[in-house]
């Protein structure tokens, strides 16, 4: 059978998002590449000519599909472009790659259609995918109860937050009490930081040492300050922090995991428009993916295998209004 194309549509990229990025096709290349590199480090593709993980149409996954979507047989995708190994650009600097690209690729082979990826900023992803200027968004985008009451979710991932560390710091983190007294960085006014204080609440209330939190510009600047040993630890999405540890064995590792909803429980989904009837399909496609092994091809492509799913449902609990 003829599978469906690709289609990369790119709109212009703002420099200071591009500058607040994580690591670049480039570095990512060069470190493979290393003769340094440890054995059992995951190699990665950074080529614009992507060998994609592929696969078959789902027949259960095309019956649910609304005609709007299949008329012209394409489905359009918002992902982002900054974040390795989520969405991120080759070395042509132009196309883009990764797991969202790749898991966005496997939805559209489930439903039949050719697949058109349109690359935007995080906080444009709301209008364009509620206007109908794309069809659907997978971004990192997680499922929270106020996001449902204007969009549809097909889940794909489990919602992880990682503490790296260097290679050999001796450091397990399992709850709160193993944080205090370390030099923690964390991104101000995310989620991660959130739980990071309320850790450090709790220990203070315990009479442990608070944490020393620290915030940087960028995740360049956080690598190099963890690297030079400014740093015990950083906090932050799992899949970039698993990324580093699979390419980069030998310099950094991954001491411990916390669900992003905590003490609750996130999911990571595909985001469609409230009521479009798009996501029972989508996660028919996902869950065909699953069955045929391709879904487990594509996040152990990227490294992500702790984070996968079992089943993708549609509309999982999402967390609560703050």
């Amino acid at each position: 059978m003829n599978r469906p194309r690709t289609v990369l549509s790119a709109v212009p990229l703002v420099a200071a998002v591009l500058l607040a990025g994580c690591t670049s096709s480039a570095d990512i290349e060069e470190s493979a590449a290393s003769g340094d590199a440890a054995p059992g480090a995951l190699v990665v593709d950074t080529s614009p000519d992507q060998e994609r993980v592929r696969t078959t149409t789902s027949d259960e996954a095309l019956a649910l599909l609304p005609p709007a979507v299949a008329e012209d047989g394409v489905l359009t995708v918002a992902v982002g472009a900054f974040t390795a190994p989520l969405s991120f650009l080759a070395d042509d600097n132009r196309t883009v790659i990764g797991n969202e690209a790749d898991i966005a690729q496997l939805i559209a082979d489930g439903l039949g259609l050719d697949l058109e990826l349109v690359t935007t900023d995080w906080s444009n992803w709301p209008l364009a995918t509620s206007s109908g200027a794309v069809e659907a968004t997978i971004a990192n985008v997680t499922v929270t109860e106020e996001r449902k009451q204007l969009f549809d979710f097909s889940s794909y991932r489990v919602d992880e937050l990682g503490f790296l560390s260097t290679a050999g710091s001796g450091i397990t983190v399992d709850g709160p009490a193993d944080v205090a007294g370390l030099r923690i960085a964390v991104g101000s006014g995310t989620n991660q930081e959130k739980i990071l204080l309320a850790w450090d609440e709790q220990n203070r209330a315990a009479g442990l040492d608070p944490v020393d939190v620290q915030y940087f510009e960028n995740d360049g600047d956080t690598t190099l300050a963890l690297q030079s040993g400014r740093l015990d630890l950083t906090f932050g999405p799992n899949a970039t922090a698993a990324y580093k540890a699979a390419t980069a064995p030998a310099e950094f590792e991954v001491v411990g995991t916390v669900n992003g909803g905590w003490p609750l429980t996130a999911q990571i989904a595909a985001a469609t428009a409230r009521g479009n009837g798009l996501a029972p399909a989508m996660t028919a496609a996902i869950n065909h993916a699953v069955d045929d092994g391709s879904y487990a091809q594509v996040v152990e492509r990227w490294g992500l295998s702790s984070e996968s799913i079992a089943r993708s449902e549609t509309n999982p609990p999402g967390l609560p209004a703050s």
